[in-house]
This record gives C-alpha cells, structure tokens and sequence, in this order.
C-alpha cells in the first residue's frame, strides 16, 4: 500500500508539473538560447572569414611608396599598384580621388609600421586597405626567400602539438577537461531552473490548506519522498531537453559543430573523472533538492521562503569567486573548505574533477558527503513538514519539531494566528 502511495505521489508531482505551460517555458528557453547563440556565432565566424578574404582580394586603385625595397614593380603589378613619386604626392592623389589607397612603406618595415591612407568608405569597409597592404608586402617577402616552407615558418605557421605525462600515462589536456565539466553546467541548470519548483513543492499544499486532508492518507515520508523522485524525474527531462541542441547540431549539422571548427582537441571520456562527475551531480542535486524541501515545510508562504532560497543560491556561486585559486592551488585551505563544505562542494569538486586535482580518496568523500547530506535533509524534511503541516502563518521552530520527534503533530500542534488550536475530546 505504501508503495501504491509513493507512486500517486510521485505520477501526480510529475504530471502537475511538466503540464504547466510555465515549465516548457522555462526548460525550452534554455537550448533555444543555445541554439541561436551559437547560430549567430556560426554566421558571424562565417561572416568575418568571407570579409576578411573579401578584403585580401579587393579591387581597388592603389599607388606606393617602398623604402624598403622589398616589393618590386612586379609584385605590385598584381596587385594593381602603380609607384607614386613620392609619400606627399600619394597622400594628395587619395585627397583629390585619383586613386582610392596610397601605401607607405618605410626602410625597416619589421620595426616601424606601414602608413596607409585611403578614402573614407566606413569603418567596416576600411579595412580593406590594412588587409592588402598587409598581403602586397606578404607576398614580397615570399617572393625574396623564394621557398613556400620558409615563408611558413618565417610567417610563424607552425603547428604544435604538445604531450603531457602523468607518470608513465599520457595525460589529456584540455580535451580531458571539457568532458566532465558538462556536468557542472548541468548542474546549474538544473538548480536554477528547479529551484523554485523545489521550494514550492511542499509549500503549495500549506498555502492551499490542504496538508491536514493529505496526510490522512499519506504518511509525511511517502509524501516527500515522492515529491523528492518527482523532482529528479523533472530534472532528467530537463537535462535531456538541455543535449538536445548538441544532439541535433551532430546529427544534422555536423561540420558546424566539429571540434576542428571550434580549435579545440579530441575529446576525451576518462571513465573515473565521468562517474565522480555524475555522482557529484546526483548527490549535488539531492542534497540541494532536500534542502530547499526542507525550508519550504519550515516556512508558511513562499515570501518568507523566498530569501533563504537566495541564501542557497549564493552558496553554489561562491565557489567561482574563487575559480582561479581552485585550479591554480586545489590544495589550499579556502579549497579545501569549499570542497568539504556539503553545499558548495558539488560545484568546487566538479570544478577540481574537470581539472582533475580532485584525488579518488577526496572524491569519495566528496561524493559521502553529499549522498548522507542528503539522506539526513530527506530525513529532517520529513520530520519538519510532520510537525508544520499545519502551520499555516507562522514558521516552525525547529527546536521544537526536533524534540517532538516522530509523535504525530495533532499531540503537540504549533500555534496558530487565532490561538492554540484544540483538538477534540
């Protein structure tokens, strides 16, 4: 029977939820941004190539000066450059409009910076003439070495690929790193979106007044144990919803969304940074979710619960004003007490697990921490909505509750605004 109840309490948490329009609202806002973020990003980088090269190969009327002598009359001709008598008579053929650039190169071009005088087309449209006084001067020099492999090394186009030990294995770089830290976006997600849906599931039956009528045919563990596995079923759904964009994009956009067309290295699934990262997750999410269910028995209206929300929302910000001492020092006392601390440690351990300074011993007991903070918030959560669910307009002492123990709350029940409530004889 008990089993029968925790399932109605869970189907109907479920259900009462992802049937809001609210919570599609809220869940689909987020890969909706991601995908048009990263839409724009696409068609800007594209954009930019396209100008750039666009700008190399523009056609436009060019006259020069080379102290240098590095560029002859050859390299300028396919350019369509023409030699101007001297620097004054080129500035004034660009001010009259005969021609529409005029380059300066002076004698030591490595050193002094090249002049570039123009018409006025637009700030965007401008830089054109860099771009090809860059190119006129480029091909110049390739031209003087007189070998395609020297012009690429002189030009500095040489590819490093750098391999790091970790003892006798090879380590992964960043490619090891990014894998894991998906988990602490997943994360945030989850408790930003979720964390109202947290604090109201227990407060919207007091408000309501109907906890007294509930509880006739629930016990208050079936009860937040439901509500409790509905909200990891709602935060699955909301994880799936947030891959989605990156599914699609590689299913259906593939060359977009490779990692070559980011600049970044092979991913790489390190089996143990994996699993620490998804049970710090799960237990993060627990113990953040018992939490927040914990205060909404604590407190009559969602008001007053509103400002210890905030409190818990910090809680999972501070560890990032930190960031750079946990990567750089994960050994330092701050780190240390943020990554044992029960609600900051699921975001300074991912962090560190993402970095991998987090050792298997101090991940295990990270990953203790979080899982009995859980149970113990699961436990007190319960014995607090006992004792307040019928507390309508004033907090729960929680003193009292505690000392109250398992007794069912109508032999002890807390004042109301209209008195002791009495019960019948």
């Amino acid at each position: 029977m008990a089993q029968h109840n925790l399932g109605t309490v869970v189907s109907f948490e479920f259900i009462r939820t992802v049937t809001k329009r609210r919570f599609w609202i809220g869940t689909l806002s987020v890969p909706i941004i991601i995908a048009v973020v990263f839409g724009l990003i696409f068609l800007s980088n594209s954009t930019t190539d396209t100008a750039a090269a666009a700008q190399k190969s523009a056609q436009f009327s060019i006259s020069y000066t080379d102290a240098s002598g590095l560029i002859t009359a050859k390299d300028a001709a396919l350019f369509g450059a023409t030699s101007a008598v001297s620097p004054d008579a080129g500035i004034q053929a660009v001010q009259s409009g005969t021609v529409d650039a005029y380059f300066d190169y002076p004698a030591h071009p490595e050193t002094t910076a090249v002049r570039v005088h123009g018409a006025d087309k637009g700030i965007f449209e401008n830089g054109k003439y860099a771009a090809v006084a860059q190119a006129m001067l480029t091909h110049a020099v390739e031209q003087r070495i007189g070998s395609p492999q020297l012009s690429a090394l002189a030009a500095g186009k040489v590819q490093v690929e750098t391999v790091t030990y970790d003892g006798t294995k090879e380590s992964g770089g960043l490619g090891s790193v990014i894998p894991p830290l998906f988990f602490l976006v997943i994360f945030y997600g989850l408790i930003v979106l979720l964390a109202g849906q947290m604090l109201n599931s227990t407060l919207e039956e007091k408000e309501n007044r109907v906890t007294e009528m509930i509880l006739t045919t629930l016990k208050p563990r079936t009860l937040i144990a439901g509500k409790v596995i509905a909200l990891f079923g709602i935060g699955l759904v909301q994880m799936l919803v947030f891959l989605s964009p990156v599914v699609i994009g590689r299913l259906f956009f593939p060359e977009a969304l490779s990692l070559t067309a980011l600049d970044l290295p092979p991913l790489i699934l390190d089996p143990f940074r994996m699993t620490v990262g998804l049970l710090v997750l799960v237990g993060g999410f627990a113990l953040f979710t018992t939490t927040l269910v914990a205060i909404g028995a604590v407190m009559p209206t969602a008001k007053e619960a509103g400002n210890f929300m905030g409190v818990m929302m910090a809680l999972i910000f501070v560890p990032f004003y930190a960031v750079a001492l946990v990567v750089s020092d994960p050994q330092s006392l701050i780190v240390q007490i943020f990554t044992y601390f029960p609600f900051s440690a699921p975001v300074t351990a991912l962090l560190r697990n993402g970095f991998g300074s987090l050792s298997p011993l101090e991940a295990g007991i990270v990953i203790v921490i979080l899982f009995v903070g859980a149970a113990v918030m699961l436990r007190l959560a319960v014995r607090l909505f006992q004792y307040g669910s019928i507390s309508y307009t004033s907090k729960v002492n929680i003193r009292t509750a505690l000392r109250a123990g398992s007794r069912h709350p109508a032999a002890e029940k807390p004042p109301d605004d209209n008195g002791p409530l009495k019960t019948d004889s």
